[in-house]
């Protein structure tokens, strides 16, 4: 399976829908723990970088993962925007100038995305943060993939992972964030964040399935 540009323009665009589709959903996971602008804040971002897409002179899989990275960056709000940011731009310098990612890229690319919010926020599992969906996703990622090779049901894994590792922060005692000066009282809701990880993750699986389809 071979991943090219357009299939990342895919996986953005898909992402942009779905933050809007789910942006109320988003907001009020937020609002229990939070500023209440998770989905307002990820969709103007996501939109944002839907509107540069057109005009972006750098349409490698690496330039646009920068572009997406900068973007969020410098327009979503909070701390889930230089997360995020930081995760695609380290996500694009794991690329490099490849015309196209097979699975071992892929795997590598959400590695240092993973290293790189983990860095950012200075966070770790446990801590109520998107670090409770990802970081289980990946581990279980490269786990299904070294033991069969298949990268779809690998990803269908980690998408199962990712899941349970969202609904595992309700009830956990955010330790880190907004939702950290809460206490006690951030027990029983789902961080935001791992809520959005887990939308980009099933994004991240459609495409590929639909690129397997495709090849």
């Amino acid at each position: 399976m071979q991943i090219t540009a357009d299939h990342v323009i895919r996986f953005l665009q898909l992402v942009a829908e779905r933050v809007k589709e789910q942006r109320d959903y988003l907001t009020r996971l937020d609002a229990a723990i939070g500023d209440a602008d998770h989905g307002v804040n990820l969709d103007r971002g996501f939109s944002t970088v839907m509107s540069k897409l057109p005009s972006a002179t750098d349409r490698s899989i690496s330039g646009l993962l920068k572009l997406t990275g900068m973007t969020l960056i410098s327009t979503v709000g909070g701390a889930s925007g230089p997360l995020y940011g930081t995760a695609f731009l380290r996500a694009s310098t794991a690329v490099g100038d490849r015309a196209t990612i097979g699975a071992d890229e892929l795997i590598a690319a959400l590695t240092a995305a993973l290293e790189g919010i983990q860095t950012r926020g200075k966070a770790t599992r446990g801590e109520k943060t998107m670090i409770d969906a990802i970081a289980p996703a990946i581990d279980t990622l490269k786990e299904q993939y070294a033991a069969s090779g298949d990268l779809l049901a690998a990803m269908r894994a980690a998408v199962a992972a990712c899941e349970q590792g969202m609904i595992a922060t309700e009830p956990m005692l955010a330790t880190k964030g907004r939702a950290s000066y809460l206490g006690e009282r951030s027990i029983g809701h789902r961080d935001p964040g791992a809520a959005s990880a887990f939308l980009m993750a099933q994004v991240m699986l459609t495409v590929l399935e639909q690129v397997a389809q495709e090849g």
